[in-house]
């Protein structure tokens, strides 16, 4: 006499049914998850913001005067010529990129203060909202100056 065992096991239907699911959930919640990248860069580069211009005041307490918009944020890692107190390096690691891969913009003086320190956002052009907003350093919250 044969006996068949008896074999468990998923049937087709089964399968269906649990990747529809999974499908839906992903569906619901990949959206609001991904919203949260996007403000998620916003805020980096407002901390950014922030740290950059703690070393420009550490700069300026030394030197007399903010980096001047030729010398740039590099004068923050190496010495501008002509400069006599400089007592840097005023930041641990090479002038970091925004979140978007793309240089801060630095001009002094700026048109908002001492100095104008921004980033354009994920579009990469002045204004915008959401992803697109500019993070700078003259307005909002932690990074006014």
């Amino acid at each position: 006499m044969s006996r068949r065992k008896h074999v468990q096991g998923f049937t087709l239907i089964e399968l269906l049914v649990v990747m529809i699911i999974i499908g839906l959930l992903a569906a619901l919640v990949g959206p609001k998850l991904f919203g949260k990248v996007g403000s998620s860069k916003t805020k980096a580069a407002k901390a950014q913001i922030e740290m950059l211009g703690t070393a420009l005041d550490m700069f300026r307490l030394d030197v007399g005067r903010y980096p001047e918009s030729s010398e740039g944020l590099t004068a923050l890692r190496e010495e501008p010529s002509g400069v006599d107190k400089w007592a840097g390096p005023y930041l641990p690691k090479a002038v970091p990129m925004d979140p978007w891969n793309r240089e801060y913009e630095y001009s002094a003086p700026g048109e908002h203060g001492d100095y104008d320190l921004s980033s354009n956002g994920a579009d990469g052009s002045p204004g915008g909202e959401g992803e697109d907003s500019d993070a700078v350093s003259w307005s909002g919250g932690d990074t006014e100056r």
